[in-house]
C-alpha cells in the first residue's frame, strides 16, 4: 500500500498484520480521492475505523490541514503512528484509541470537513455511527460523509433520519455511499 498523491505520494505504508483489517485498494482508493479532491485542501478528515491510516494519510498529503484517526486495535494503532511518523504527518494528526462511537465526542472541531468510515462489513456499525455524527456540532450541512461498505449489505438506514445518501459509487468488491446531512435533520 502507498500514498497515490500529494506532498507524500509514493511513500509505502505499513499495514497491520493479520486479518482484522482490510486496506483499501490503491485503484479504489485514487478512485475515491480524485471525487474528494476539491473538498481536501484546509480540510479537517476524520478517519474512522483507521487501519493503518491509509485514508487519512492520503488526505493529508493531498491537503488536508488535519486528520483524526479512530481505531481500537494496538497494532492498527502502532502502525497508523509508525505511518504518520514516517510521511512526516504526525503534527498534523490525533490518533484516537478509543471505540469509534465513543471517540467522536472526543473531537472538538467548528466543522469537519469529510468524514471516512471503514467498518467491519455488514455489522451495523454505519448505522450506530451515523447517530451519534447526527448529535455531533461539528457535522454540519456542508459535511461530505464517506462510507465504504460491501457490495450487498443492507444500508437503508443510512438515508434517515439524520443523513441522506447522496451519491453511491460501485467498484468490483465493494462500495462507497456519499451522505450530508438531511435537509430536515
Amino acid at each position: 500500500m502507498r500514498v497515490i498523491a500529494g506532498t507524500a505520494k509514493s511513500l509505502r505504508l505499513k499495514t497491520p498484520e493479520g486479518m482484522d483489517t482490510r486496506p483499501t485498494t490503491d485503484r479504489i482508493k485514487e478512485t475515491l480521492f480524485n471525487m474528494l479532491q476539491p473538498d481536501l485542501p484546509g480540510a479537517v478528515f476524520l478517519d474512522l475505523f483507521s487501519g493503518s491510516g491509509g485514508i487519512g494519510i492520503e488526505a493529508l498529503s493531498r491537503g488536508a490541514r488535519h486528520a483524526y484517526f479512530v481505531e481500537n486495535n494496538r497494532n492498527a494503532l502502532a502502525c497508523i503512528t509508525e505511518n504518520l511518523r514516517f510521511t512526516g504527518f504526525l503534527d498534523r494528526a490525533t490518533v484516537l484509541r478509543r471505540d469509534a462511537a465513543a471517540a467522536l465526542s472526543e473531537i472538538h472541531e467548528k466543522a469537519a470537513d469529510i468524514i471516512f468510515m471503514d467498518p467491519p462489513y455488514d455489522r451495523g456499525y454505519e448505522s450506530q455511527i451515523l447517530s451519534v455524527l447526527g448529535e455531533m456540532p461539528y457535522v454540519t450541512e456542508d459535511t461530505l460523509i464517506v462510507v465504504e461498505a460491501s457490495l450487498n449489505g443492507d444500508l437503508s438506514a443510512l438515508g434517515s433520519p439524520a443523513f441522506a445518501v447522496v451519491k453511491e459509487k460501485r467498484y468490483k468488491t465493494n462500495r462507497h455511499l456519499f451522505c450530508r446531512r438531511a435537509q430536515d435533520g
